[in-house]
């Protein structure tokens, strides 16, 4: 039983005659025919019977009504929705955000993306760099933006751009000159990305500093979010680490100050997809504006 012999099937089931079905199907009334015929034989049943003016179902062709039709939709909407994957009309373009996205241009990159494609549904995951990774490589997410570094087997990588991590505190004192891990160590640490730990990528960065020097870094309070580590330091709470682009931001406390570290320390951006997966043109063209937004703020 194929596709075609369903399609007949149903418009003569609608219309009543193989020459209306034929028109409409765009074929000639003996192919038709011949497709109805074709499946009675197989199955021993007839699907109509001849009525007064038109074909008239019977019992087997009333029971194949739904199954058809189920069918022939089925394959019209897949149809479709391959068809909506090969063009920006349609389809979900389905991608990773890096912790902190907001400070670099996620607005302005959905709606540029929504405004100029429309038709196409976004599906944005705000994750931490760690669970980005794991889910573009388990085919969760087609492409995401995490910083460096992450557990990259069987991934796709091409670094963006750096940020520069800075130490903040609202102690004038903390930040008269450049800081060191041992400095660090010394200090009361508030840190975010509590669920993720040192597995985070910036914090795993700055234990390789620790382990090197023989130095342990213990947080004093660990937090979700750098806003609310952000909130603690502002009230002498203790001192972070952020990025330049939090840094830079209007949202950043006004009596909390920055300083490099003595060794200057950098979060890679990067950009990752499977090894040899090939991206939906949606997808494809929201990680192309990402890359273009994160170079132009280099």
């Amino acid at each position: 039983m194929t596709l075609n012999q369903l399609r007949a099937f149903l418009r003569v089931a609608a219309l009543g005659t193989f020459s209306a079905a034929a028109a409409e199907l765009q074929m000639t009334q003996p192919s038709i025919s011949e497709l109805i015929k074709r499946m009675e034989e197989a199955y021993g049943v007839r699907l109509f019977t001849r009525g007064a003016r038109r074909l008239v179902l019977t019992a087997a062709g009333e029971q194949l009504i739904p199954f058809a039709q189920q069918a022939v939709d089925g394959a019209d909407g897949a149809d479709r929705a391959l068809r909506s994957l090969t063009s920006l009309s349609g389809g979900v373009a389905t991608f990773g955000l890096l912790r902190n996205a907001n400070y670099y241009f996620l607005s302005e990159l959905l709606e540029t993306f929504h405004s100029r494609y429309p038709g196409v549904q976004l599906r944005i995951i705000g994750l931490n760099s760690v669970e980005v990774a794991e889910a573009v490589s388990a085919g969760e997410l087609e492409a995401g933006l995490v910083v460096l570094p992450i557990d990259a087997e069987g991934l796709s990588v091409t670094p963006l751009m750096k940020d520069e991590v800075l130490f903040a505190s609202a102690d004038p004192a903390k930040t008269a000159h450049p800081v060191t891990i041992a400095d660090l160590a010394a200090t009361e640490l508030v840190l975010y990305d509590a669920h993720y730990g040192w597995k985070d990528p910036t914090r795993r960065q700055l234990a390789e500093r620790a382990q090197l020097e023989g130095i342990t870094l213990t947080p004093r309070i660990e937090i979700e979010h750098v806003e609310s580590a952000l909130g603690i330091v502002a009230l002498g709470g203790g001192d972070t680490i952020v990025s330049r682009a939090v840094a830079e931001s209007k949202a950043f406390p006004e009596n909390v100050r920055t300083v490099s570290f003595a060794e200057p320390l950098y979060d890679t951006i990067a950009i990752i997809q499977r090894q040899g997966n090939v991206l939906s043109p949606a997808t494809r063209e929201i990680a192309r504006l990402a890359q273009r937004m994160l170079l132009q703020q280099r």
